[in-house]
């Protein structure tokens, strides 16, 4: 399990459940497009990523480059970003009954390995160099 003090946005519950055994770091979700009105929500983003960072997460779909972008914009241009890209991996989800718009699995889906390279290409794990939790692969 890596640590960070950054705030972790994904865009669902799901996501969360699925990221929560990677990271022992504090996950928000977006609700999806529901941050785009949630002007409380957009005020905590705000804020955390002037104070600790911030750590993206999202889809790989249309969706989810939408919500980075937004997250992005109400962070400021010089907010301290990782942003975390997974694959594109066609197929659907356990719990749902059809795949998604696009076809491709979201953060929920992913396998554990997937997940953790994307961390490792985003350098996440970088960031706790000395520390023994560095890389939980």
């Amino acid at each position: 399990m890596f640590h960070t003090d950054r705030l972790v946005l994904v865009e669902g519950k799901y996501d969360k459940i699925r990221l929560a055994p990677l990271l022992d770091a504090p996950i928000m979700t977006t609700e999806g497009f529901g941050v785009f009105k949630d002007k409380e929500k957009q005020r905590f983003i705000r804020k955390a990523a002037a104070e600790r960072g911030l750590i993206v997460i999202t889809d790989s779909d249309a969706a989810g480059f939408q919500i980075r972008h937004f997250i992005r914009n109400i962070a400021g241009q010089d907010a301290d970003i990782l942003q975390v890209y997974i694959p594109d991996v066609y197929g659907k989800e356990r719990r749902k009954e059809a795949p998604s718009k696009e076809g491709k699995l979201g953060v929920e889906g992913m396998e554990t390995d997937a997940l953790r390279e994307a961390l490792r290409k985003a350098g996440v794990f970088r960031e706790a160099q000395g520390d023994a939790n560095t890389d939980p692969g």
